[in-house]
């Protein structure tokens, strides 16, 4: 008799291995002359090497299968079994893909784009390099920008996936706050880390930043890097003065693809200070390879009110110049 032991990384196990273990007891029940036995992340496999090989293959299928789509069903495993033993049958054990479905997240939830513009943004960084988002607070920049840059590394477009923003205090002082640099800028990295939760399983996603796959930093530490085979997003754009601005869009490498966003209407620099964003608006506007992407108060996604408050402030604005 061979004996196998399988380690399981990167996936949420009760997720995958079901409630009280089902999923691997369907299979194996499916395979009787064997023995399989689940403790923690491991499972071992005892039985005739043939089998053994089986199994194995049978339980890969399984773990792709809940690292794209964030669940799998005791109803799915038995479809995987079924394929196992008629491979010429058509599978049915895949969610059917919806041209808006961006990724699926964890714990099965689907990720998708909610507005036109949100498409534009997508479509837009399947046929450029560089992208620029720009539009109000509420709009699904952030987060739209994220789940591209989660499905790229999934399908293994990048090796990895930069995430950074301005350390730029909104009338508040960093220097003020307790803890050391990473305990000061984490909560202005929050929105980052909320999406992320969304779409990789908390396994994987410690895995990924303790590995640098995921790399979450302020901006002043992009100085320097040439940044090859990544996606790299630059989040509240606003907040960066022309230079940082030029000095991140330098730091591009081969196979790389960068998403910046940002909002106009939100600067927090000091009066006199030019913003980097509309500074890129205006010098980059027209490069082939560069896109930019305007999102507006009918693309918020968050409470009903926000969008007539950013109308409101819009409008106001529009007055103000008027005059």
């Amino acid at each position: 008799m061979t004996e196998k032991i399988i380690t399981l990384e990167d996936v949420e196990l009760v997720g995958f291995l079901g409630v009280e273990n089902s999923n691997i007891k369907e299979v194996a029940a499916a395979f009787p002359q064997s023995k399989i036995i689940s403790r923690g992340n491991e499972i071992t496999i005892r039985g005739s090497l043939p089998e053994i090989v089986r199994i194995n293959e049978i339980l890969d299928s399984l773990v792709q299968h809940f690292q794209k789509y964030g669940k799998i069903t005791t109803e799915q495993v038995r479809s995987y079994l079924t394929l196992e033993k008629h491979p010429e049958e058509e599978p049915q054990v895949h969610l059917k893909e919806e041209e808006d479905v961006l990724l699926y997240g964890t714990k099965g939830v689907v990720i998708k784009v909610k507005t036109p513009n949100q498409q534009k943004m997508v479509e837009a960084a399947a046929k450029n390099d560089i992208v620029f988002a720009i539009g109000p607070a509420g709009t699904g920049k952030t987060y739209t920008a994220v789940a591209i840059a989660v499905k790229a590394l999934k399908n293994k477009e990048v090796k990895k996936i930069i995430i950074t923003r301005p350390a730029v205090e909104a009338g508040e002082n960093l220097g003020f706050l307790p803890g050391d640099l990473k305990e000061k800028i984490d909560p202005y990295l929050r929105p980052i880390y909320d999406a992320l939760d969304d779409m990789i399983q908390p396994e994987k996603l410690k895995y990924f930043i303790e590995n640098r796959v995921i790399e979450i930093a302020p901006l002043a530490y992009m100085r320097g890097r040439t940044l090859n085979n990544a996606f790299i997003l630059l989040d509240e754009a606003q907040n960066t003065t022309p230079m940082q601005m030029k000095m991140f869009l330098t730091r591009m490498g081969i196979q790389s693809k960068v998403i910046i966003t940002g909002d106009k209407t939100q600067i927090d620099l000091p009066t006199k200070v030019k913003s980097g964003l509309a500074e890129a608006n205006r010098i980059l506007d027209g490069i082939k390879g560069i896109a930019f992407v305007e999102l507006d108060g009918k693309d918020v996604v968050r409470h009903r009110l926000v969008r007539d408050i950013i109308m409101a402030y819009e409008k106001s604005e529009a007055e103000k110049a008027a005059h």
